[in-house]
């Protein structure tokens, strides 16, 4: 649709009014602009979310978190560290795209197999330097199940003088009960992040390639018991580490977490 003298201005830049707009562009096509704007390093490109915790102490906890990073990589013998997390999935499969004819055939569609649904959860750690992943599963994670999984934990790295759990501030990890509980294992030490900053939990990530992976448009609604061995599995499959997970995770890179893993020389 053209623009006219009455239109609202525009929120973004199109091809057409780059063209309107510079002189330079002005007697090339629509493609012609867009070749030209490549051989400049100018593309087409999704904008990304304005990430924003409303925690005064952000960057306190932040500068605290990638100290924590480093000791570990400094000295991974001696301390480990882990981001933990809960997630919650459902009987009923999440849509999600698919390969399938196109119009006017019908989309996929997200069969619930005439199944009552259902709900499962899982509390899970990933460490920031091997990938490995612990987890535990039931129909619900509370203080108990909280304190159980702390006691995993200080079992799958017996031999690290320091544990540190890297966990946000759901009222459950600070529970009392779950503080308490905490004294039976003096080498676990939690590590808060801001409110409200997903972003700074990996662990998250690993929960959408979960989703990605096993539980959009799976086809097991009317079987739970193997929908639920299926994630297992899928988790299961980084009980011993993972290079390229934590390269998915964005804990080996250039990002900013897996910069905090680099030992300065």
């Amino acid at each position: 649709m053209a623009v006219t003298d009455t239109s609202p201005p525009p929120s973004r830049w199109t091809l057409r009014t780059i063209r309107a707009t510079f002189a330079i562009f002005r007697d090339l096509t629509l493609g012609g602009v867009w070749r030209s704007l490549e051989r400049q390093g100018i593309a087409l490109r999704s904008g990304a979310v304005q990430h924003y915790s409303p925690d005064p102490e952000y960057m306190t906890k932040y500068e605290h978190l990638c100290k924590c990073l480093n000791d570990a990589a400094a000295a991974p013998d001696r301390v480990a560290l882990v981001f933990l997390d809960e997630m919650g999935y459902t009987r009923w499969p999440e849509p999600g795209p698919d390969w399938t004819g196109t119009a006017p055939a019908p989309p996929p569609e997200t069969d619930r197999a005439a199944s009552p649904n259902r709900t499962w959860r899982i509390i899970g750690a990933l460490n920031a330097l091997t990938g490995r992943v612990d987890f535990l599963d039931a129909y619900i994670v509370g203080r108990a199940k909280v304190i159980q999984f702390y006691g995993q934990l200080n079992g799958a790295d017996p031999g690290a003088e320091r544990l540190l759990v890297v966990q946000d501030n759901w009222s459950i990890h600070t529970h009392e009960d779950v503080l308490t509980a905490l004294s039976r294992w003096p080498r676990i030490e939690p590590v808060w992040l801001p409110t409200d900053s997903p972003w700074l939990n990996p662990i998250e990530k690993l929960w959408r390639w979960l989703r990605q992976d096993v539980l959009k448009l799976h086809r097991l609604a009317g079987d739970w018991a193997s929908l639920r061995g299926r994630v297992n599995q899928f988790l299961g499959q980084f009980a011993a580490g993972s290079q390229d997970l934590l390269r998915y995770v964005g804990l080996s890179g250039k990002g900013k977490l897996a910069q905090a893993l680099r030992v300065p020389p």
